[in-house]
């Protein structure tokens, strides 16, 4: 059985810390170095859902995309939910280890299990990384589709490969258009519309598209033929990575010998729990 420290030295290498942005809170939370390791469960969120199957699953380490304490702390009290998070895992002798953006930024990485789930082949990074000689490591990656097809069927085929949630699959363009040339990011996106358009992108696949950013890539469209867009649920686009994660580290413990046995959480953690689809006439006024 290896011990905590001899993990993350396998997961730091996985996806190393500094390449983590600076903003971001990447790392151990909490666990005793020295501490044996034999089970492991990852999930997208530390939230006390998630703590509490760690606990019903005898994990001995919980690795999560999501930082808990990303803006920092003053205290762990049980009275906040992050505290009691943290005392969860720390009385059932749980482990808590993060990565963020180091790993949106790894080879493979976050995209890469997204773009894997559509069943899409890589082309390279959407913004690669200027430290990667290889030029295969950065945020999002661009794919090509096998054969092309309407957005319509793009975006039916999101909604059947990625864990379903509340909000589904929302699209802006015409779902009649025919897509090839895609371009992923998991999680947030709508910061990279500018790396988006110089891809030469037909579709842009990502998650929690903001009103103002989408409505002017969409008049921007009228001008000069940017994608069209698919805005996929946080959670859901990055489920994807905890799959590939997983495998990773059961090559490292096949490897070493390790034996450990890791598992994946499929508790939704996505925040929405249900969704009201809009009436026909509900925003006209015009009559049934």
């Amino acid at each position: 059985m290896p011990a905590l420290f001899e993990v993350i030295a396998a997961l730091d290498a996985l996806w190393p810390p500094e390449r983590a942005e600076e903003w971001d809170a990447v790392g151990t939370v909490c666990g005793d170095p020295d501490a044996g390791v034999q089970r492991v469960l990852f999930a997208v969120d530390p939230v006390q859902d998630v703590a509490d199957e760690a606990v019903k699953l005898g994990a001995d380490l919980l690795i999560t995309h999501h930082p808990l304490y990303l803006r920092g702390t003053t205290t762990v009290a049980a009275s906040t939910f992050k505290g009691r998070v943290v005392h969860t895992l720390i009385k059932n002798d749980i482990a808590l280890h993060v990565a963020h953006t180091n790993a949106d930024r790894a080879d493979p990485g976050v995209s890469d299990a997204l773009a894997g789930a559509l069943d899409l082949r890589i082309t390279g990074p959407l913004v690669a990384d200027p430290t990667d000689p290889a030029g295969r490591r950065g945020l999002g990656r661009i794919c090509e589709l096998d054969e092309p097809m309407t957005l319509g069927a793009f975006a039916e085929r999101a909604a059947a490969r990625l864990p379903a949630t509340a909000q589904g699959i929302r699209i802006a363009g015409d779902p009649g258009r025919t897509v090839s040339r895609v371009a992923v990011c998991g999680g947030s996106g709508d910061s990279l519309f500018d790396d988006v358009r110089r891809a030469g992108a037909d579709v842009y696949l990502t998650a929690d598209l903001r009103h103002h950013p989408a409505s002017e890539a969409q008049q921007e469209a009228r001008h000069q033929s940017p994608p069209a867009l698919v805005d996929a649920a946080h959670w859901a686009t990055e489920w994807p990575w905890i799959e590939q994660a997983a495998a990773q580290l059961d090559e490292i413990s096949d490897r070493h010998g390790w034996n450990l046995r890791t598992h994946i959480s499929r508790t939704v953690t996505d925040p929405w729990s249900a969704h009201a689809a809009s009436h026909p006439n509900a925003t006209t006024g015009a009559p049934n």
